[in-house]
């Protein structure tokens, strides 16, 4: 099988065991192929957890599940120099902390204070963390997955807009419908009685592939007029004005840099899971929300109206005409 068979393979065995959140799989699973990190916002009980427990099930690869408190500190997830004796003789070592895994799961990330943020905004942009001076590498293959309670701000630390921005999409994750709700049910009820032998170990995705994965993307085409649609997009969070006297109201800064890059990565992604290797309009649009969603400010007449990201960026898309 060639590379985007094993990912297709990957996204089934997470599908099967997740119900009702084919979005959120198929962002992870972006993610994983863009080397890029993943901010999930949802209510609890949604499958956020569940979702990467199950890819590093199926995936070669290891899994640190960080639970976020405000007592947090920042060697508690990077480690820390432990003192040695043997012998006589004493000595420094580095411990390893949970960053050191394939796959992290930093679970509500916006409880932990200032300084566990910005250990992980190193960690997240520069694959390595520095303890005493030196600097130490994390695995080729590094994931950070971050999960957010959308509703719940009591004794939380809102991550600042340069945190943000390190994410490559941020995924918003809404109840499943009726019918997935039944299905749930019966999963739930269908492993309670299942063996322990799920099959899961057999049979794992190598990190390999995700590697061939990364470079087949790298090779899909973007035409200039697709370059041209993306780079008008994100001038069109910064000129609003140009564009839509009422967008200019709601937009208090516009999309960095970075989401230029996001959205062109993303969309090669996309356009490379759905078998093609060029990018269409439709790629872009299927991601520039979750790759805007969290890079734009908005103002305080947008909040004041009830007006959201998504809402601004539906906006800009209707009106920005395609290359």
């Amino acid at each position: 099988m060639g590379a985007r068979d094993d990912i297709e393979q990957l996204g089934k065995r997470i599908g099967a065991a997740i119900v009702g959140q084919q979005g959120m799989i198929e962002r992870l699973l972006l993610a994983l192929i863009s080397n890029g990190h993943l901010l999930v916002e949802g209510l609890p009980g949604l499958a956020k957890t569940r979702a990467i427990k199950t890819m590093a099930k199926n995936l070669d690869a290891r899994l640190s599940r960080i639970q976020f408190t405000p007592d947090l500190l920042p060697a508690d997830i990077t480690g820390s120099e432990i003192y040695f004796t043997k012998g006589g003789k004493g000595e420094f070592r580095f411990q390893e902390g949970p960053l050191f895994a394939n796959l992290v799961l930093a679970d509500e990330v916006n409880r932990a204070p200032a300084k566990v943020q910005s250990a992980l905004l190193e960690a997240m942009e520069e694959r390595q963390v520095t303890i005493g001076g030196k600097s130490h590498g994390l695995p080729d293959l590094f994931l950070v997955m971050a999960t957010q309670n959308p509703i719940e701000q009591e004794g939380t630390y809102p991550l600042p807009e340069a945190q943000l921005d390190r994410f490559l999409m941020h995924v918003q994750v809404d109840y499943p419908d009726a019918k997935s709700e039944a299905d749930i049910m019966r999963l739930v009820r269908s492993e309670e009685t299942a063996t322990k032998a799920d099959g899961h170990a057999a049979g794992k995705l190598a990190q390999d592939a995700v590697f061939t994965a990364r470079e087949e993307i790298s090779a899909v085409t973007v035409s200039e007029a697709i370059e041209n649609y993306i780079v008008a997009l994100v001038m069109a969070t910064r000129y609003p004005d140009r564009l839509d006297k009422e967008l200019s109201k709601w937009i208090q800064v516009g999309v960095s840099p970075r989401g230029v890059i996001g959205l062109d990565k993303v969309s090669r992604a996309h356009a490379w899971l759905k078998g093609r290797d060029f990018v269409t309009p439709d790629d872009v649009q299927a991601t520039v929300h979750d790759v805007f969603r969290h890079r734009l400010v908005l103002s305080y007449e947008a909040h004041a109206s009830g007006i959201s990201a998504n809402q601004v960026i539906g906006r800009i898309v209707e009106q920005v005409a395609v290359a």
